[in-house]
């Protein structure tokens, strides 16, 4: 799949130019610049098309690691998808803060932000951008389209299963945008193309509307563990579809926790496994190889070679290197000398920094635990979690240090099997003996053994969002998850959220991101979300 991926951007540059022209003039071009149509005269530009999809998560550009970048107005290593997710689902939060004082990134954990925050509009720009490439791919592979292309039957089913990918694929990116700004701009392949300002969605409906397609596109999607490495299948969608359910609450005022007990189920069902090794492993340079890619159910790949960004896990190996830590041991060339914890999340573990749970990878050595200054990175617990070396220490493939091999893995078992345990405990049926034996499993995994295990009456909700963060932490999943909980504004208090060192709580409304001043000046269609 990674191979595809840059030979598509001139494909995909050209059907989106020749697209444009054909919408306002119905001419032929005079010189020697292709149609869409001619664009699509190679079999294989519809994988390639496909592949970039799925790189608009890894990648930031046309050329990596810079240099023609999607997105302007933000320097390219900064607009990376994943990089600008992870900043909002992490940094917004206890699990991770930031030294650097670029533009207005400390307003993300100090919960003091605007609509006119940088991070936050590039963000909600990077997400429009995958629903437009998704939309694209749907419109170039209609069946009116094919026929005129004369494509074969045995490509046309192929073709098919592209399309239940593109879907899943806008899906998830509908599902990031619903969860942090709620109501954003809606547009899919049926709206036009050009001078178009596209309506606001409130967010029940686009929930709906995710649900639908989801549910609509799982026949055609390839059966769990059955798709190329790094592709969704039919797992990944109903692992989108629990997301969505153990929110609905959030996002439409209505519980849906029995649905999330069902696909769960569906998950946990289908062959995948938490691995006999340890948890560090499992994000490590080899994690496609060293068995942690048992348990993953959908992954956003990197290769150091082929994958050059300066976001994505070249930022979560970087980012968080400095003080005495040694970039050699992290199979980087240095540090960036930015991420670390807060002692709220350090107090998670038992025994703190000492503890015998195998998930506490923090790095301690000249840090402070308490953070006086947010730009001293020594200020604050250092976390060792995502490292550019196999399981004998080896480097990644880029030699220079630069990029690295990690595999981000956006849906793993193990979340699965936490998302099964909340449902059951906030009403949705199953067994509680039955969450208790998937608690266990990765309590054994993280202890090495049955010492951390916990009987059924340890099981309740704080307990779960305690789990959680301790197995899930730097994955892109607290903010959601402190939301859902009631504890990321007007509750929950940790060190510099609301701008003060020791802590203090904000306002609700910032539950929801704000739509974009610069987007509310050119679309009148769209209403600001309440508090901003």
């Amino acid at each position: 799949m990674l191979r595809t991926i840059k030979s598509f951007l001139l494909v995909f540059a050209v059907v989106l130019f020749a697209q444009s022209c054909a919408d306002r003039l119905d001419l032929q071009p005079e010189d020697n610049r292709l149609s869409a149509d001619a664009a699509f005269e190679d079999p294989d530009a519809y994988k390639q098309f496909l592949a970039k999809i799925y790189a608009g998560i890894s990648l930031s550009g046309q050329e990596g690691p810079a240099g023609y970048p999607d997105l302007a107005g933000l320097d390219e290593g900064f607009s990376n998808y994943l990089r600008l997710y992870w900043k909002m689902q992490e940094l917004t939060t206890d699990e991770a803060i930031i030294a650097w004082n670029d533009g207005t990134i400390h307003d993300l954990h100090n919960q003091v932000w605007t609509s006119g925050n940088e991070f936050i509009r590039t963000m909600y720009s990077r997400l429009l951008y995958q629903v437009a490439l998704c939309n694209e791919f749907l419109r170039q592979t209609t069946d009116g389209k094919l026929d005129g292309r004369g494509v074969s039957s045995e490509l046309r089913t192929e073709i098919q299963t592209f399309r239940a990918e593109a879907r899943f694929m806008r899906a998830l990116t509908y599902w990031h945008a619903m969860d942090l700004y709620a109501n954003p701009p809606f547009i899919t392949e049926n709206d036009p193309i050009g001078a178009f300002l596209p309506p606001q969605i409130q967010r029940a409906d686009l929930f709906n509307y995710v649900e639908s397609e989801l549910l609509d596109i799982m026949d055609n999607m390839a059966a769990p563990r059955a798709n190329e490495y790094g592709r969704a299948d039919r797992a990944a969608a109903w692992m989108l579809l629990a997301k969505i359910y153990l929110n609905a609450e959030v996002y439409t005022g209505t519980s849906r926790y029995a649905d999330v007990i069902t696909y769960t189920n569906n998950i946990i069902g289908a062959g995948y496994t938490i691995p006999s090794i340890p948890y560090f492993h499992s994000f490590l340079a080899d994690n496609d190889s060293n068995g942690a890619e048992d348990e993953v159910i959908f992954t956003i790949p990197f290769d150091g070679l082929r994958t050059q960004a300066f976001g994505g896990m070249t930022f979560l190996t970087h980012a968080p290197v400095g003080g005495s830590m040694d970039p050699s041991e992290f199979g980087i060339n240095g540090g960036w000398f930015g991420v670390r914890t807060t002692p709220t999340f350090v107090e998670k573990f038992p025994g703190e920094e000492n503890s015998n749970d195998g998930r506490e990878l923090f790095y301690t050595d000249g840090q402070n635990k308490d953070i006086l200054t947010v730009a001293t990175f020594t200020d604050g617990y250092a976390i060792a979690k995502y490292r550019n070396v196999d399981v004998n220490g080896n480097p990644g493939s880029d030699t220079t240090g630069d990029h690295t091999d990690i595999d981000f893995p956006m849906f793993r078992l193990a979340d699965a099997y936490l998302m099964y345990a909340e449902a059951v405990l906030r009403g949705g049926g199953g067994s509680m003996g039955t969450a208790v034996d998937y608690i266990n499993e990765l309590r054994v995994r993280a202890y090495g053994g049955t010492s951390g295990n916990i009987s059924q009456a340890d099981l309740d909700l704080d307990f779960i969002l305690d789990e959680r963060a301790r197995e899930l932490y730097w994955e892109a999943h607290r903010r959601t998850d402190l939301i859902r909980f009631d504890q990321f504004s007007d509750n929950g208090v940790w060190q510099w959220k609301g701008g003060v060192q020791s802590g203090t709580t904000t306002d609700a409304f910032r539950d929801v991101m704000p739509l974009p001043a610069t987007d509310l000046g050119i679309n009148t269609n769209l209403e600001q979300n309440p508090g901003y």
